[in-house]
This record gives C-alpha cells, sequence and structure tokens, in this order.
C-alpha cells in the first residue's frame, strides 16, 4: 500500500517503507524501547531485533476510514520500564512525526510488545 498525498503542484506517494523507517525511528527514540521486532516474530521464532533497514518487518500501515492510516508497531522493551506509559510515549511519537515528517495522520497506532529484554542479555 501506498499513502497518496495531492498537492497543488501534483502527487506525492510514499511507500510502506518510508512509512516503516518513520515509525521505527519514532518508536525507538522513546526510553525503555529496545528496539524493533519482526511482526511475524511469535510464528517465525525470530527473537532478533530488526535494524534500520528492516523496520518494515516491524511495522503494519493499513488505511483507516478517514484520510489518515492506522499503524501497528512491534517492538521489544528493557525490562522494569512500566509498559503502559512507554507505549504511550510511542503513540504520542509516532503520531507527532508522522504529521511533522510526512504530513498524513495516523488515527491509530497500535503497540505491540514481542519481547521484553533483560539488560546485559544478548541479541
Amino acid at each position: 500500500m501506498t499513502v497518496k498525498i495531492n498537492t497543488q503542484d501534483g502527487q506525492i506517494e510514499l511507500s510502506d517503507d518510508v512509512i516503516a523507517t518513520v515509525v521505527g525511528g519514532a518508536a525507538t527514540q522513546i526510553f525503555g524501547v529496545v528496539g524493533m521486532a519482526s511482526k511475524s516474530a511469535v510464528k517465525d521464532n525470530i527473537q532478533a531485533l530488526l535494524r534500520r533497514e528492516n523496520y518494515a518487518k516491524g511495522v503494519v500501515v493499513r488505511a483507516s476510514e478517514e484520510d489518515g492510516i492506522s499503524v501497528d508497531v512491534y517492538t521489544v522493551m528493557s525490562y522494569g520500564v512500566k509498559i503502559s506509559e512507554v507505549s504511550k510515549n510511542i503513540q504520542e511519537r509516532v503520531k507527532f512525526n508522522l504529521e511533522n515528517q510526512l504530513g498524513i495522520a495516523a488515527d491509530t497506532v497500535n503497540v505491540y510488545v514481542q519481547n521484553i529484554r533483560v539488560m546485559g542479555e544478548k541479541a
């Protein structure tokens, strides 16, 4: 899926990979987030953290009913953090970055915690 933005000068198309990079970058800036996880980590039994070039594997973008999008973010959090607070911070930061960097509104940002990482534990 691509997001299309119509401007007075023409049309801009944003691929899912572009959106996933912005979303993943926003999520990983939040204190308590160790990294991004694959959306199919449980099924594929993959517990490795995703690198920046693979954020699309940890982000699902869907068109919403209005002009915005719906985003699912799959994360790995640090042991001992308040998951609800970290998740709320992810939601706020993702919405803010999408609006300011890409000019698109996220109607919903769903956060999925795929794993908890104890400090000192290897990836």
